[in-house]
């Protein structure tokens, strides 16, 4: 199946990097998450990537141009030329396409711009580039996939600790409840999309608002709660956080490694 990203934001409240660089690009150790992400599709055989560019998309697009193999990888140097022996590149058996989707463009536009490279696909697969996880997605898109919906996607726990609040209208505090004590789900992308998608997204309209409204209206939206492992990149602090992870080698969302 065909892999949508959308790469093409501004990752404005990670400006310590995004200043410089897309937010796709920003590294997790080695590597960029969006190369991260790409690679857990890989893992699962969906090698076919059409990436959703805007800001700095020269930058994405060079990367991949100037793709680098031996940064991360055991290699041998012999007579001034680099080898991986039996290995083969990370990325030999993946097909690319790049699109420019437009500098401010939302979400839903941005996957309308790319009809025309997923329109032949019964069903294909999306994902907003910034976050990882360790979920068996083959198992997750079977069952994706035996859903009677038109768009599936992972609700997970947020990665962030903060309070639910409930007061009376004088300002009382009545209940004071931590996040994680609570049944409360975000959305955490890694999206399952019938080709139907595209009759619910009306003009300048964003994915998961209008057109997600009228398919939960209609019985037609399906989600999985997923409790293991899922964190996004957000601020600098999720960069930090993910750095730590890395040097201490605790990857879960690396499921490739196993």
């Amino acid at each position: 199946m065909k892999v949508v990203l959308f790469c093409g934001g501004m990752g404005t409240r990670l400006r310590e990097h995004s200043d410089t660089i897309p937010k796709p690009l920003v590294n997790i150790g080695q590597r960029p998450i969006i190369w991260q992400i790409m690679r857990f599709y890989a893992h699962f055989g969906h090698t076919d990537f059409i990436l959703c560019l805007g800001y700095r998309g020269d930058l994405i697009r060079q990367y991949f141009l100037e793709y680098n193999d031996y940064l991360d990888r055991d290699f041998v140097l012999s007579g001034g030329h680099a080898s991986l022996g039996d290995s083969k590149s990370d990325i030999a058996d993946w097909n690319i396409t790049f699109v420019d989707t437009g500098l401010h463009a939302n979400i839903g536009q941005r996957l309308v711009a790319v009809r025309e490279h997923v329109i032949d696909e019964d069903v294909f697969l999306a994902n907003y580039s910034d976050q990882v996880c360790d979920i068996a997605f083959d198992k997750y898109l079977d069952e994706s996939l035996s859903q009677e919906s038109v768009a599936s996607f992972l609700s997970v726990r947020p990665s962030q600790s903060f309070h639910s609040v409930v007061a009376d209208p004088s300002g009382k505090v009545t209940e004071l409840v931590e996040i994680d004590d609570c049944d409360f789900w975000i959305n955490g992308g890694y999206f399952v999309l019938r080709r139907e998608i595209f009759d619910y997204i009306q003009e300048g309209e964003e994915l998961v608002v209008e057109p997600f409204a009228r398919l939960a209206s209609e019985g037609r939206l399906w989600t999985k709660k997923y409790p293991g492992f899922w964190k996004a990149m957000d601020t600098f602090k999720d960069k930090i956080t993910f750095d730590r992870m890395d040097g201490h080698r605790d990857r879960p969302w690396r499921v490739w490694d196993e």
